[in-house]
């Protein structure tokens, strides 16, 4: 259509509201045309508003409303779309968890409402124009919270995009154990210039560093059009495994991506436990079983193990990570920066060891940090009366308890999750 058109965009004085732009078409010049708007637009959370307005009390020409996305200007035409069914899972914000304490008068009173509003603001935005690219590719989606985020979400669901940053791909990944579904991450409010980086300055503006993500807000487009129509790079990511055995239970936490975090509940406690490393046993089910040499052989899912290397430790814990996890809290710690991101080997570091001055201490010390390679399996059994595992950070725990044994090898299935998309 040759036709002139009107570009409007809604600025809602609510700010729980997003609207993306839209175009309105007519065939006169606007001064002989009189318009209403009817139309309705779902916002992210998938509730639906109408707006109506009218801005003369006569009615001449009535526009027709056409919905136009703001950052593409094609569709791929001839091109099978691979992803159909895909679920959105959305950050909740620092600014809309801090609103909620303030309406129940517990927010901190040293809070940058702005900055906060603003960071509010960005990430909306980003997840507006992501919308409005799936439907301009005319896909299925939904969309969830990610702290409402469950297992029914995922029913016939053949792609998850992550909005937020490297806690929201995190969080998302713990639902995939079965590592069949893909993930692809979305940094939303991106740092862009050397200064969000710095640390001298007075105030700390830093955000999501978007390690885990494909892309950003900057250049989804893109990205995620070239994922759609069968593009991208689909790595595969080794994932930790760890099974606590209790007194009167076995439970297999979560994969881990990124890191764990074995320690006490307080930061100040000493944490102590038994490290070692597992040996299958082969023994006959008629013969009693056999002992090993640091005392009964231990069992995990019904199979016999025998302890190998043992050796007492009192420490401020232990890190585990991934090759992904590696350049993250493993590093800053001491530990060794892993450049094949598909590694699947893992790499721990006991934290803050206290190494009695005996003969065998650079042994010990040589047991600090090392490789946990694929067929090993690490053994810990917990000496401390209280003690905590962190799962990719803080948000995910299992508490231990005395005599809690702990194992931990590479057996997690691994996730498949898109590349850096650069441009």
């Amino acid at each position: 259509s040759t036709a002139p058109y009107l570009t409007l965009t809604l600025r809602p004085q609510t700010s729980s509201l997003h609207f993306p732009p839209f175009k309105i078409w007519y065939n006169r010049p606007l001064s002989q045309s009189n318009l209403i708007i009817q139309s309705n637009f779902s916002s992210s959370l998938g509730q639906v508003y109408t707006i109506n307005s009218s801005p003369t009390s006569s009615i001449q020409h009535t526009s027709n409303i056409q919905r136009s996305s703001p950052t593409m200007s094609h569709i791929n035409v001839g091109q099978k779309l691979r992803f159909r069914n895909l679920l959105v899972v959305i950050k909740q914000t620092a600014y809309e968890e801090y609103s909620q304490l303030k309406l129940r008068g517990q927010a901190p009173k040293a809070l940058r409402w702005k900055r906060l509003e603003s960071r509010f603001q960005a990430h909306k935005q980003c997840v507006n124009d992501l919308l409005g690219i799936l439907r301009h590719h005319q896909v299925n989606f939904s969309c969830v919270n990610r702290v409402e985020l469950d297992r029914q979400h995922l029913a016939d669901v053949d792609l998850i995009i992550a909005v937020g940053g490297d806690g929201t791909v995190l969080s998302s990944a713990h639902f995939l154990d079965h590592g069949t579904i893909p993930l692809l991450g979305v940094n939303s409010d991106p740092m862009v210039t050397k200064e969000d980086r710095s640390v001298k300055k007075k105030s700390d503006e830093r955000r999501s560093h978007g390690a885990l993500c494909m892309c950003t807000a900057v250049n989804m487009a893109d990205g995620i059009a070239a994922v759609l129509y069968g593009g991208g790079k689909l790595g595969q990511r080794t994932r930790i495994h760890c099974t606590v055995k209790s007194t009167f239970s076995e439970t297999r936490l979560v994969p881990a991506l990124n890191d764990l975090l074995i320690a006490n509940p307080s930061p100040a406690a000493v944490s102590r436990f038994r490290m070692g490393w597992l040996d299958p046993l082969h023994v006959d089910k008629n013969k009693p079983t056999p002992s090993s040499q640091y005392g009964t052989v231990t069992r995990f899912g019904g199979l016999p193990y025998d302890v190998k290397s043992s050796l007492n430790v009192w420490s401020s814990g232990m890190w585990v990570s991934t090759a992904t996890g590696s350049s993250a809290a493993m590093t800053a710690a001491g530990g060794k920066e892993m450049e094949n991101l598909e590694s699947s080997d893992l790499q721990y570091l006991i934290r803050e060891h206290m190494i009695e001055n005996v003969d065998s201490n650079e042994e010990v010390k040589q047991k600090d940090n090392d490789m946990l390679v694929t067929g090993e399996k690490m053994h810990l059994r917990w000496n401390s009366q209280k003690g905590r595992i962190f799962i990719d950070g803080s948000h995910l725990t299992h508490n231990l308890e005395l005599g809690d044994e702990i194992l931990i090898d590479n057996n997690a299935p691994p996730l498949q999750m898109f590349e850096r998309f650069d441009v």
